[in-house]
């Protein structure tokens, strides 16, 4: 597969590859605006209203399940296995959703598609480390990134112009179809290609991408070598089962909590409350000593990561819905919050990107922080006003700005308290805090939504309970460190 002095991602030793999984990537980032954008409509066709928040958390939540799973089985057989599962998965999934009568086969579909989607992402960054050559690392990975920037400036518009014009199914069939016809190029260039074992030009394995185009691991080793040094040891197949168990309780629970809003309240906050307890538990063995008390240093930074990615994605599940609930904006206006909050974060995170090392991690996340809890608070005031709708929009460009600062520094901060001993561990605890913080506040954002409405509407709990997430995570913002050991 490599050729003695390749160039370019592009040149024709890989050429397939490169414009496969790069339009993988950019279909899994088109899918997860599009759905944002058109779920309001999708839950009132479908008279599942109550389960609104599950088709967002429950796909977060299998997806950890998929990392795990595919970052493991990566390791010991190569990608090649795992990713054509991923992409089966995922292509059901969006089938499933395609054509479902009722909100719980949309839900069936949603949770499959997670467990795809997650599995994907880590499988196409393990291929990186086994095909490309390590100085083409940087390039494709940067390719990556770039295929989330392009989603959020047609993402959302397009998924509405979809929805008002043709009919919401398109939006999982397309992309469905997309995602077989970008696969064929991977497939057909990987046939009898070796991927089985890394060689001497290929990173660590079990790497998932987060959406700043930095790297997370599915599968972590479990320690340093025999001999005391920062080799990576590879984990035991116990302590793999342990982890993929680990998780399966995790993103069941994290299900069960956004069910529990179907349930009438004085039954469904006790199921939450027994769910995310189950959660914190099951969580602790797969993420460093202290995290969930926010000891100093790495531990904190991996509890902001989940509780950031929650507020932020708990707010902006409802942000559609607002305007078109509200307002009646139509699918195609409402998503322009969500293009307007994705272009801010790209910007802003390629400059963090450029001026963070001379600013500082600390100073960029207490920076981001306040832009998104000012776009939180246009929210809330919208919400309790009924003020212009455009405050909606630009208020949740603010928070996405701070977001593109923040996010991104807490995975340098992750790598930065790492060794080639424990990287592995700690990306992929990086990433399964991120999903499962989503997971577990969107869920409780939808029993919010139902159970606790303010002036006939629940959208006021929902921002607040958004709000009050974000303010808990300055007691770890407060104890990130400067990220040495």
């Amino acid at each position: 597969m490599r050729t003695a002095a390749p160039s370019t991602i592009w040149d024709r030793a890989w050429l397939g590859i490169t414009i496969g999984s790069v339009a993988l990537i950019f279909l899994a980032a088109t899918e997860a605006l599009a759905v944002t954008t058109v779920m309001p409509v999708v839950s009132v066709d479908l008279h599942g209203q109550a389960l609104f928040a599950v088709a967002f958390s429950g796909t977060l939540a299998t997806g950890v399940i998929g990392m795990v799973a595919a970052g493991a089985w990566s390791d010991r057989t190569g990608p090649r296995a795992p990713l054509y599962t991923a992409v089966l998965l995922f292509t059901i999934g969006l089938v499933v959703s395609g054509v479902a009568a009722d909100m719980y086969t949309l839900i069936a579909g949603r949770l499959i598609q997670g467990l795809g989607g997650g599995a994907q992402t880590v499988s196409l960054y393990v291929l990186v480390a086994r095909v490309y050559p390590r100085e083409l690392h940087g390039r494709i990975f940067a390719a990556f990134a770039a295929a989330w920037v392009v989603p959020s400036m047609i993402g959302p518009f397009l998924a509405g112009a979809v929805t008002e014009f043709l009919h919401w199914r398109w939006t999982f069939l397309g992309v469905a179809v997309l995602t077989a016809l970008a696969f064929l190029l991977v497939f057909a260039q990987l046939r009898g290609a070796s991927l089985g074992a890394a060689d001497d030009g290929a990173a660590d394995v079990g790497t998932a991408a987060d959406d700043d185009g930095t790297t997370g691991a599915g599968g972590a080793g479990d320690g340093r070598a025999s001999d005391g040094t920062d080799a990576v040891r590879p984990p035991s197949g116990r302590a793999i089962a342990v982890r993929l168990l680990l998780s399966v309780v995790v993103a069941l629970a994290a299900v069960a909590t956004g069910f529990a809003a179907e349930a009438p309240p004085a039954v469904g906050w006790p199921i939450a409350l027994g769910c995310i307890a189950v959660i914190a538990c099951a969580i602790r063995p797969l993420t460093p000593r202290g995290t969930l008390s926010s000891r100093a240093g790495l531990p904190s930074v991996i509890l902001m990561r989940g509780l950031v990615a929650g507020s932020f994605l708990a707010a902006e599940t409802y942000v559609p819905k607002l305007l078109m609930d509200r307002f009646a904006f139509s699918p195609t206006i409402a998503g322009l919050a969500l293009t307007v909050a994705a272009l801010a974060w790209s910007l802003a995170s390629f400059a963090q990107g450029r001026y963070g090392d001379r600013v500082g991690s600390m100073r960029l996340v207490m920076l981001g922080l306040p832009l998104l809890l000012v776009g939180i608070v246009a929210l809330l005031a919208v919400a309790v006003t009924d003020g212009t709708p455009w405050l909606v929009v630009a208020g949740w460009g603010v928070a996405g700005g701070g977001m593109g600062l923040l996010y991104p520094r807490l995975t340098v901060l992750t790598l930065s308290y790492s060794t080639t001993a424990d990287e592995g561990f700690n990306s992929s605890a990086l990433s399964i805090s991120d999903s499962t913080g989503s997971a577990v506040a969107i869920a409780v954002a939808g029993l919010v939504f139902l159970t606790l409405p303010v002036s006939g509407s629940g959208f006021t709990a929902v921002f607040v309970l958004a709000a009050a997430v974000l303010l808990v995570s300055l007691i770890p913002g407060l104890r990130l460190g400067d990220g040495r050991r």
